[in-house]
């Protein structure tokens, strides 16, 4: 099993790579011969569905290297939470990311509907948005009136913490996991304009 602390260098040496573009994963043919018998993913990976952040890609990672569940907004839902507790218990992965990013369009949309409600909304879409209207609402109470790409840089933020959070906190099988088994959920934001990826919530300690 891999630890919680392993896998997390293992992410951040990755995107230092793709940063410095010295990426080195790759789709090699025995590695994808070896995949049919089994997996042991180093990490799981809840992102956005944004195509300017594949995980794989951002972190620098092969086949087989990452469990990745992608949802516009990397919001938090019961589909969700049941992927990352399928991943945990069965491939025993012990480290789980939130992986948010700037300019975020779900984000977006929220601070949109929220400054100026719209009735034509999807409802689908809604159920996005209604998730992470929270996020946004608690940084609307904290203090005086920001502008809206203030708020929204805030907002993503806000969002991946409170993901994060549900996940620990949300699932009784991740809390027994955190507490007995070494499971770590971590919040992220990569940038889109640099690339670097900021693990900013509950980073592991240092062995």
């Amino acid at each position: 099993m891999i630890s919680a602390r392993t896998a997390f260098e293992a992410l951040r040496e990755g995107n230092r790579r793709f940063v410095s573009e010295l990426g080195t994963a790759g789709a090699s043919h025995a590695r994808r011969r070896e995949l049919p018998v089994g997996q042991e993913p180093l990490a799981i990976i809840l992102g956005c569905s944004d195509a300017r952040v594949p995980a794989e890609i951002v972190f620098d990672q092969g086949l087989g290297d990452l469990f990745v569940i992608r949802v516009a907004g990397n919001i938090v839902a019961p589909s969700q939470i049941g992927s990352v507790e399928f991943a945990a218990e069965a491939f025993h992965t012990r480290l789980v990311v939130v992986l948010g990013h700037s300019n975020c369009g779900a984000v977006h949309a929220t601070v949109q509907q929220l400054a100026r409600p719209r009735r034509e909304q999807s409802r689908n879409l809604s159920s996005i948005v209604d998730r992470i209207r929270p996020a946004v609402e608690g940084l609307l109470e904290q203090g005086p009136q920001r502008d809206a790409q203030t708020l929204e840089l805030l907002a993503v933020r806000a969002n991946i913490r409170m993901a994060a959070d549900h996940l620990r906190h949300g699932s009784a099988v991740l809390e027994q996991l955190i507490h007995q088994d070494g499971l770590v959920v971590v919040g992220a934001e990569y940038s889109l304009e640099t690339g670097v990826v900021d693990f900013f919530d509950g980073v592991p300690a240092p062995a």
